[in-house]
């Protein structure tokens, strides 16, 4: 669960970055890695019927394409919802990056209404995201929004 301080801190930096594109994802990416129950960050970028993975930072993963519907990532897009997920060991349709995920949110990108990608966040214990987590993706997402 992320602090005020914390989320503050991030989202300054993001804004007052030069950097557009891949590179601020990247950055954000780095940042978020930063806080210690996000224990990988990554960046989907929807491209068409599948997300493609993008800018992260974390232990590489076998989910590089996912199609809309499919796991978490899938879900989101699907259902045009943010999803935070207390415990991953709980959902029939989870695609398992580590076996150390307990759990995860996803935080869809959009511009207008149109959805660019998504930030997913994974954490090695269980309820490690809250709804402050998900209103600072939230932020964070419309700063990669304007700068895609």
């Amino acid at each position: 669960m992320i602090t005020p301080e914390q989320s503050a801190a991030i989202l300054a930096q993001i804004e007052a970055s030069a950097n557009t594109g891949a590179a601020l994802r990247k950055e954000a990416m780095e940042l978020l890695d930063t806080l210690p129950e996000y224990n990988w960050s990554g960046i989907y970028r929807l491209e068409g019927d599948e997300l493609q993975l993008d800018e992260y930072v974390g232990a590489a993963t076998d989910h590089t394409r996912i199609k809309v519907g499919v796991g978490v990532c899938g879900t989101a897009v699907a259902e045009n919802a943010n999803q935070l997920i207390e415990d991953v060991r709980n959902l029939s349709n989870y695609l398992s990056c580590s076996i150390q995920t307990r759990s995860e949110i996803v935080v869809l990108i959009r511009k207008e209404d149109q959805i660019l990608g998504q930030i997913d966040i994974d954490g090695h214990t269980v309820g490690a995201f809250d709804k402050s987590d998900e209103q600072f993706l939230e932020s964070l997402a419309t700063h990669l929004a304007a700068r895609w």
